[in-house]
């Protein structure tokens, strides 16, 4: 949100603050709709319409409930009312399947914006929340739309690190592995978690599942080669 729209909200929500008239409360709500649409953008991936009606909802509860003596701005104030909206609804709508990566990134976005608006009084733009989280702006934009559409309907291609750190897999490695294991039957999965990630022995995963050794070394058999399909290795 740029500097010029900060102020113009500002300044609209005094002269509102001062008459309480029904067109200066227009101009507040038409100021603040840029706010509502980066929020919107932010975390339904899109222009949502109906993330965009919570949003104008909680603009509106901002407008209302806003005390100037808790020594806040108005933009930061509306700023989490907004994002309260669109969050409750999201809670309400969200009900795709999202991969463990994916929903670690809108986790991750949702704590940075909180961050930032805490510091600076206004939220990020998505330039900042892409390089700060190492992802492609329109990685960010496809990840958020997970969750309120099926993953099918999310061009998870597009979801891409910004350059490679030493030591950790980017994100598109992530999502691909996390797409192998979502193939995996539920006991399939287990033997893989405890071989690779617990580095147990066969033998010790099979106690745990109650299999015996041979069992579990045909069960990863299977399991890496329907992995393998996936990965196309």
């Amino acid at each position: 949100m740029s500097a010029v729209r900060k102020d113009e909200l500002e300044h609209t929500y005094a002269v509102y603050s001062q008459t309480e008239g029904y067109d200066d409360l227009e101009d507040v709500v038409r100021a603040g709709e840029r706010l509502v649409r980066y929020f919107a953008r932010v975390y339904t991936g899109g222009m949502n319409e109906d993330a965009l009606q919570a949003g104008r909802e909680g603009l509106v509860k901002a407008v209302r409930r806003f005390n100037a003596d808790q020594g806040v701005a108005f933009v930061t104030y509306a700023s989490h009312c907004i994002m309260g909206e669109i969050r409750h609804y999201l809670r309400k709508e969200s009900s795709y399947y999202r991969p463990g990566s994916i929903k670690d990134l809108q986790s991750r976005v949702d704590k940075f914006v909180e961050a930032v608006l805490k510091e600076k009084g206004q939220p990020p733009a998505l330039e900042e929340i892409a390089v700060a989280l190492n992802v492609k702006q329109e990685g960010v934009v496809q990840a958020m739309r997970a969750g309120l559409v099926s993953l099918d309907a999310v061009d998870v291609k597009k979801i891409q690190a910004l350059r490679y750190e030493t030591f950790k897999l980017p994100i598109e490695d992530k999502l691909v592995l996390q797409q192998a294991l979502d193939r995996l039957s539920d006991v399939q999965r287990k033997v893989v978690y405890y071989l690779f990630f617990m580095d147990l022995t066969q033998t010790e995963a099979g106690k745990k599942l109650g299999l015996s050794q041979r069992t579990v070394s045909r069960i990863l058999h299977k399991s890496l080669q329907k992995m393998a399909e996936v990965l196309k290795l």
